[in-house]
């Protein structure tokens, strides 16, 4: 059994809203993590899991508080699961700038020194965290989904992509597409995986949907006002890449959103509906 701190646990919507603490043997360090469970899970059932993952400079915190996903979970009867999206603490190496070291773990297992002891997300996630989760939950793991913003995208649909026999649905919010051609990703492989750019393709949206696309809908909210879309998003190149392969992708261009919060928070439940209606189909 995988045990948990309580940080704490608050009512919201009828359900409850509690953050958590555990010791990950992937990241050699104490983890947090969120989980909204919804009225359905404290009457006894077994629910849905949605995970978000949230993106650069984030902790389990920000999508809690700022998305207003709550209400909507409540009412469709998600679990909702929210990481943080690195390792933390004086022992965890880190950088000065933002989009690497803490706070910018890209949801990959780093090869590379000083990053490789504790920069392991990939694992985290799917090993981990799902663990304390199925353990400590009603968590029906039958019937996942993923989805997740920026770095949190990139992360979201990358790891559907290599386990969609585990995360059933998915969705982002302005996604990191293609890592491997946009400066976030650029520096953060370089970082964590090292100049060699081939064990890089693992963790790129565009390249896995060339020789694994899903059977799933990707569904992608792209804000048009978004200053990152030129140079770090690049929406059109998972488009290609998923016409090529024959990957069903929803991209929904939203005149006048950026890449905050309030985008987030427009569309939200768009993509909760997206995945109960997905996770409702699966037995």
């Amino acid at each position: 059994m995988a045990q948990l701190e309580t940080i704490s646990e608050q009512k919201c919507f009828g359900g409850v809203q509690g953050f958590y603490r555990h010791r990950s043997a992937a990241c050699g360090v104490d983890m947090r993590f969120a989980v909204y469970q919804p009225p359905s899970a404290l009457e006894g059932a077994r629910v849905p899991v949605v995970t978000f993952l949230s993106g650069l400079t984030c902790t389990e915190e920000n999508f809690v508080v700022k998305a207003g996903a709550q209400r909507v979970a409540s009412e469709l009867g998600l679990m909702l699961v929210c990481p943080d999206v690195s390792p933390r603490g004086e022992e965890v190496a880190d950088d000065e700038a933002y989009d690497l070291g803490q706070g910018a773990g890209f949801y990959l297992d780093a090869t590379q020194a000083p990053w490789s002891p504790h920069y392991r997300m990939y694992s985290y996630v799917t090993e981990d965290l799902a663990a304390a989760v199925s353990q400590n939950f009603p968590a029906d793991t039958a019937r996942q989904g993923i989805f997740g913003h920026s770095m949190g995208g990139h992360g979201a649909l990358t790891l559907h992509l290599k386990h969609p026999d585990v995360y059933r649905s998915v969705s982002a919010f302005a996604p990191i597409v293609a890592p491997m051609c946009c400066p976030w990703g650029e520096k953060a492989l370089t970082a964590y995986l090292g100049p060699d750019r081939e064990p890089w393709r693992d963790y790129d949206t565009t390249e896995l949907i060339k020789s694994r696309p899903s059977q799933a809908t990707l569904l992608i909210d792209q804000g048009a006002a978004d200053t990152f879309l030129e140079g770090q998003l690049k929406p059109e190149l998972l488009v290609e890449a998923c016409e090529a392969a024959g990957q069903h992708v929803d991209l929904r261009m939203q005149p006048g959103y950026d890449h905050s919060y309030y985008f987030i928070q427009s569309f939200v439940e768009d993509h909760l509906r997206h995945h109960a209606s997905v996770l409702a189909a699966t037995s």
